[in-house]
């Protein structure tokens, strides 16, 4: 059922909108209903995806800080504060908020804007009812990994002379994060690094032609979430990552803060264990050991033969 089709039942408002497709369309559950009405009410697919991506992802994104913020608050917990005696004020976070709500809507809705006509070019649904669970799992799944092999690979350029000088080095300038800082960082950064939230679902459905909307709503979400708890600054025992260890986590991304250098996988670790660009002190002893020893092992292989 498109939302061409559902203009017949569009209504002067959404909640007449709404009653109409319930009307019509009893098999669907609520949440479907309410979806099926909102692209019927707004009877343009472009508009009305855009304004749903732009409110889902600012109501998400600062929706998620909030908690942090109100930890910061809380004297209990600044035990589990990684880096301890770098408290984050009230004018640091003002100022990192104005700064992203400008990038928000200077940078990130432009890119908002053109996602839709491009993922429909090559054949993404917004039609009810919506995907499977298990589809949407096995999709938000890939772009996990191919958006965190992106954004090592970006994340570890942007930290290459020019590059960190005159785009990257925003991003640092707190060096104990919190979570609001998540999108703090310059436009050309913004653009670059979006490239693979955004980026990743439009190669999904250009190669498969299988994508539902609500699926890429869903993997925002998700993607947002990750991101202000990698900067939210602090480890608790229940974080994700003591359960599922390969999970990067805010304690894998504080030390990128701290040292500058390392760590810059996004949601994982295996890209940082594998290429060996892990941070902080615990690493760099690990890889002086093994460097050592790979160099005995190698006089002693050159000894044995001489």
């Amino acid at each position: 059922m498109s939302s061409t089709y559902n203009v017949s039942l569009a209504a002067p408002t959404y909640s007449e909108t709404y009653r109409n497709i319930s009307e019509q369309y009893v098999h669907l559950n609520m949440l479907e209903r309410l979806w099926a009405a909102w692209y019927a009410y707004m009877q343009n697919d472009v508009i009305a995806t855009g304004v749903m991506i732009f409110v889902i992802h600012e109501f998400f994104y600062f929706g998620r800080c909030i908690p942090w913020l109100i930890i910061d608050c809380i004297p209990y917990f600044r035990k589990y504060k990684i880096q301890q005696g770098k408290p984050n004020t009230f004018k640091e976070q003002w100022q990192c908020t104005s700064a992203v709500l400008l990038s928000h809507f200077t940078v990130e809705l432009p890119q908002i804007w053109v996602f839709h006509p491009i993922c429909a070019y090559f054949g993404m649904s917004h039609d009810v009812p919506f995907p499977s669970f298990l589809t949407m799992f096995y999709q938000i799944s890939f772009f996990f990994c191919v958006e965190d092999t992106w954004h090592y690979w970006n994340h570890r350029l942007l930290h290459y002379g020019p590059f960190y000088k005159y785009i990257h080095k925003q991003h640092h300038l707190y060096s104990a994060p919190f979570g609001l800082a998540a999108e703090y960082a310059s436009p050309i950064e913004v653009m670059i690094l979006g490239l693979g939230t955004i980026g990743t679902p439009i190669l999904w459905v250009a190669l498969t032609k299988n994508l539902h909307i609500v699926t890429v709503y869903i993997w925002i979400v998700l993607r947002l979430f990750q991101a202000v708890d990698a900067h939210s600054g602090y480890e608790f025992p229940w974080s994700l990552h003591h359960f599922l260890p390969f999970w990067a986590g805010a304690d894998h991304h504080d030390d990128h803060h701290k040292y500058f250098i390392g760590n810059y996988a996004s949601s994982f670790r295996w890209w940082d264990f594998l290429l060996d660009t892990e941070a902080g002190p615990k690493a760099k002893a690990e890889r002086i050991a093994r460097q050592k020893a790979k160099t005995e092992k190698a006089a002693a292989v050159s000894k044995k033969v001489d």
